[in-house]
């Protein structure tokens, strides 16, 4: 980090508004490995932004947790002001970073709520504390979680698993113990979305949605975790892109006035930062002009700025406001001086001379290894997966006779662009070592015509939700390719990895002769930890012309 913080008063308005844009970067380290090229500038770009603009922070995405702790430390190298650095790491920093943990998603931990309060707080809190720990551990100091809203519609196609759960009272308990969990070290937090995306049937990255519930029913359900998130101490507030006509007939939530300045700021009494939701997302950026959105999200009392479409433009397009009076500066003042308690909090400057030892001034390594994929993390996520996990292996099964060789049928969402399911993968290896044949179905993968030869087929389902896609067609995909199975008498058991309200869409329809294993995770660690008894069972019911062959001593499961 170049410098310490300076008294903002002595930051003029451009740069006091630079201070409010937090930018879109790729977490890779060169150009020619960006994956979104519509929303992640180049590095010249970015260092323009950082270095001669002046915003204040990047929000990160894409590569490896050691390139990200690279990149973090280029990009406050670069500042004149040191950076909040933000990821959106619900699931840990695992689920953008690789090399990192990857934790189940938070719904996981609402499913041990249901039998075991104390323990699903005990792991809330340890997944807060891991995901910071590994988080300052490659220099991201903003996690943008939790995940408070209550996902009380089983249809929401972007909130989903992601939240804690469907009643305010287990996702306020929750987001309590994941909080104190990441007040154990010196990062910031984030409750989203305000005020409340849980009963939503429309993605808010595609198109506006519209919550026609009233102020009296929010108060009740929707706003009650935020006001747990704000009593445990959260750090900042995200708001969420709806329209709530019963709080505002005109704008959506993160450009209203009466949401955010008279209803969280005021009655709520929230003290942090508020900061939108991405700007460039379709319920915003398509009704809103580029620039207008971000005048629009200021003026109505946010204090940062998320992912504008044009980072020069947005600040220009605020001083021009603050000029015309639309825009009080103090109102600019009061949110600088709150991005600046902010920063005090996380942003630790080098350490200066007046020590004996030159090795004494030698700032921290950008990537503390030491502090990543920890033993006591891994038995969390090892424990998150056990406990919510649901297995049915029938005590009387029907015998599997078929001699033809054995399947193992993968539905995907996109094959060709799934980070966890490489050739090592547990849900592909596994299998494959019990003489399983691999074929994967996704999205784009042309219908397949029923075939009564087709082996007997063990059938994994890889759905949740989806923003920016959804899961309505793959959900219809996968029903196509369960149902042809059930009806040629082929389906020899079912594994989905996601979403509980997928079970729930297959689990009427499925003979209770057929064994099934449901888990919250996709990532390698919960395919092992699903398969593991599905697969030892099969192997303990099959019938000799199944020609399974045995395990050797180095694939067999452990306990």
């Amino acid at each position: 980090m170049s410098a310490q913080l300076p008294p903002w008063e002595e930051l003029s308005l451009a740069e006091q508004v630079a201070q409010m844009i937090v930018v879109r970067a790729s977490g890779y380290l060169f150009d020619h490995q960006i994956q979104y090229p519509q929303w992640e500038p180049t590095t010249a770009i970015l260092q323009h932004w950082v270095t001669d603009l002046g915003v204040g922070g990047v929000i990160l995405l894409g590569g490896s947790a050691a390139e990200v702790g690279l990149r973090s430390h280029q990009l406050q190298e670069w500042a004149s002001i040191p950076l909040l650095i933000a990821a959106d790491i619900e699931e840990g920093v695992g689920q953008r970073f690789t090399g990192a943990i990857w934790f189940p998603p938070p719904m996981a931990l609402g499913a041990i709520a249901a039998h075991d309060l104390p323990k699903a707080i005990q792991l809330a809190e340890a997944m807060g504390s891991a995901i910071a720990q590994e988080a300052l551990a490659i220099g991201i100091n903003w996690v943008l979680a939790p995940v408070v809203d209550v996902n009380n519609n089983p249809q929401n196609p972007v909130i989903n698993v992601r939240a804690f759960g469907e009643t305010a009272d287990i996702v306020s308990q929750l987001t309590t113990a994941f909080i104190r969990g990441t007040q154990q070290h010196p990062v910031l937090t984030a409750a989203k979305h305000f005020p409340g995306h849980g009963d939503t049937a429309i993605d808010s990255h595609l198109e506006l949605p519209v919550l026609a519930h009233t102020r009296e029913r929010l108060e009740e359900l929707e706003l009650v975790p935020f006001q747990t998130a704000i009593a445990t101490g959260v750090d900042a507030v995200m708001t969420a892109h709806l329209r709530i006509p019963s709080l505002d007939t005109t704008y959506p939530a993160t450009l209203s006035e009466p949401i955010l300045t008279g209803l969280l700021r005021r009655q709520m009494q929230f003290e942090g930062l508020i900061v939108t939701d991405a700007l460039i997302m379709g319920a915003i950026a398509n009704q809103y002009g580029t620039n207008e959105a971000a005048v629009l999200a200021v003026e109505a009392g946010a204090d940062i700025v998320l992912m504008p479409a044009d980072p020069e433009g947005a600040i220009a397009a605020i001083l021009h406001a603050v000029e015309e009076g639309r825009i009080a500066q103090e109102q600019i003042a009061h949110s600088v001086e709150r991005i600046w308690q902010a920063k005090h909090k996380v942003c630790s400057a080098p350490l200066q001379g007046g020590t004996s030892h030159a090795w004494e001034n030698v700032p921290p390594a950008p990537v503390q290894l030491e502090h990543l994929a920890q033993p006591l993390a891994r038995e969390t996520v090892a424990e998150i997966l056990q406990a919510s996990m649901q297995v049915h292996l029938p005590h009387e099964p029907a015998p599997v006779t078929h001699s033809t060789p054995l399947q193992n049928l993968i539905v995907v969402d996109e094959a060709v662009n799934c980070a966890f399911l490489g050739r090592q993968a547990p849900a592909i290896a596994l299998p494959q070592h019990l003489g399983y044949q691999l074929q994967m179905v996704d999205s784009y993968t042309p219908t397949i015509a029923a075939d009564t030869d087709q082996p007997a087929t063990l059938l994994q389902l890889f759905i949740r939700g989806n923003p920016f896609r959804g899961s309505a067609n793959l959900t219809q995909l996968a029903s196509s390719v369960f149902h042809r199975l059930l009806n040629i008498d082929r389906l020899q058991a079912l594994v989905i990895y996601g979403s509980p309200y997928i079970l729930e869409h297959f689990i009427p329809k499925l003979p209770p002769h057929i064994p099934y294993v449901f888990t919250y995770g996709q990532f390698a660690e919960a395919q092992a930890i699903a398969l593991q008894p599905l697969l030892n069972y099969l192997r303990q019911v099959s019938s000799p012309t199944t020609n399974m062959p045995t395990l050797s001593p180095d694939q067999q499961f452990t306990d």
